[in-house]
């Protein structure tokens, strides 16, 4: 991105950026798309394109034939940053139904599926007493059931935040019964009660603050092109990558990524991976 931006106002910024999102991964952008998507005038759509191009001229030309402002040969990003990770988020998002399709960017969306996961039930009221209970630093009453009891228990705890784990959100909290900081499955939270100050503060929980470096590599039994096809699905640089994670997460990361078990005891195309600094996680 150029970094002779120019200072605009947030309103005018956002269509200059969606204008050059359209340009990078779909080639085109027109009139319509901005009123489809501000909910703006024909003439303030003209507008916001021909401010574009007084700001970056080389960067698009108009196609009488379609109609549609096309991104030119020269096109160089000013205002919009692209980014991968964020395209894909938005493909899953809509075609998963968690954002309507005209609140995204994409204007037309790839064909897509994913491998399906069972749905987990948060109750949106447990979800929000554990929200503001993280934003008030109190303690709430929750009814959770857990791995060892036959029934649920009411129990005190005092949440700090949210983490996912890859299937599912936890509520990273102080317990009060235990005396221990411990992640608490969100959808086995049944109910909630009554909340109070809490007794413990977060700055205590030193597994949430200290973060280990996992350095990962390719499985050294598999071929070379094998090798290579693993380091550009992780973005190794020189056959490996280091991947931060916080200790009270490093159960679940380790699970995910197939490291929690000795990579012997399955076969390298199975266990793509190895974990070259073993000692951190000892």
């Amino acid at each position: 991105m150029a970094e002779d931006k120019p200072n605009l106002r947030w309103g005018v910024e956002q269509k200059l950026q969606f204008i050059e999102f359209r340009l990078f991964w779909e080639g085109h952008v027109n009139r319509s798309d901005l009123i489809e998507q501000f909910g703006i005038s024909p003439n303030q759509a003209s507008g916001d394109l021909s401010r574009y191009i007084a700001l970056v001229p080389d960067n698009m030309v108009y196609d009488k034939s379609g109609k549609t402002y096309v991104r030119s040969s020269g096109f160089i990003s000013l205002f919009y940053e692209p980014d991968a990770t964020s395209y894909l988020s938005q493909v899953r998002s809509v075609a998963e139904g968690i954002v309507a399709s005209h609140d995204s960017w994409i204007g037309n969306l790839p064909a897509f599926d994913t491998a399906p996961s069972p749905a987990r039930g948060i109750d949106p009221v447990v979800l929000r007493a554990i929200v503001i209970a993280i934003r008030r630093h109190d303690a709430v009453e929750v009814r959770y059931q857990s791995m060892s009891s036959p029934d649920p228990e009411w129990r005190w705890i005092a949440p700090h935040a949210l983490a996912f784990d890859g299937f599912r959100w936890h509520a990273r909290s102080y317990c009060e019964n235990s005396g221990e900081y411990r992640d608490f499955v969100i959808s086995r939270i049944v109910a909630t009660r009554q909340s109070r100050d809490a007794r413990m503060i977060s700055t205590n929980d030193t597994a949430w603050d200290e973060i280990v470096d996992l350095k990962i590599a390719p499985h050294p039994d598999l071929s070379t092109a094998q090798k290579r096809a693993i380091e550009l699905d992780y973005g190794m640089i020189s056959g490996s990558v280091h991947i931060p994670v916080r200790k009270a997460l490093l159960y679940y990361t380790l699970k995910r990524l197939g490291l929690d078990t000795d990579p012997a005891a399955r076969k390298p195309q199975d266990q793509q991976i190895i974990l070259l600094n073993r000692e951190v996680v000892a």
